[in-house]
C-alpha cells in the first residue's frame, strides 16, 4: 500500500473518526449509531494507516512527495 493521504487529510480523518466513533457507540443508540460508529472507525483506520482505498480507486493522492 502506498500512502495516498496528506498531513492534514490524515489529521481530519483521525480526528473525525474519533469523533464520530464516540458518538455512533457511545452516544447514540440502534442502527445509526453502529453505521456511525463504523465510519467512524473506518475514517480513524485510513487516517492512521495513510492509505484510502477510496482515493485509490478514484485517482486521488493528497499526499506530497518529498
Amino acid at each position: 500500500m502506498k500512502v495516498n493521504e496528506g498531513l492534514w487529510d490524515r489529521i481530519v480523518r483521525v480526528i473525525l473518526g474519533i469523533v464520530l466513533g464516540y458518538f455512533g457507540f457511545f452516544s447514540m443508540g440502534g442502527t445509526g449509531g453502529i453505521i456511525l460508529g463504523i465510519v467512524g472507525l473506518i475514517l480513524l483506520i485510513t487516517g492512521i494507516v495513510g492509505f484510502c482505498p477510496a482515493y485509490s480507486l478514484l485517482g486521488i493522492n493528497t499526499h506530497k512527495e518529498s
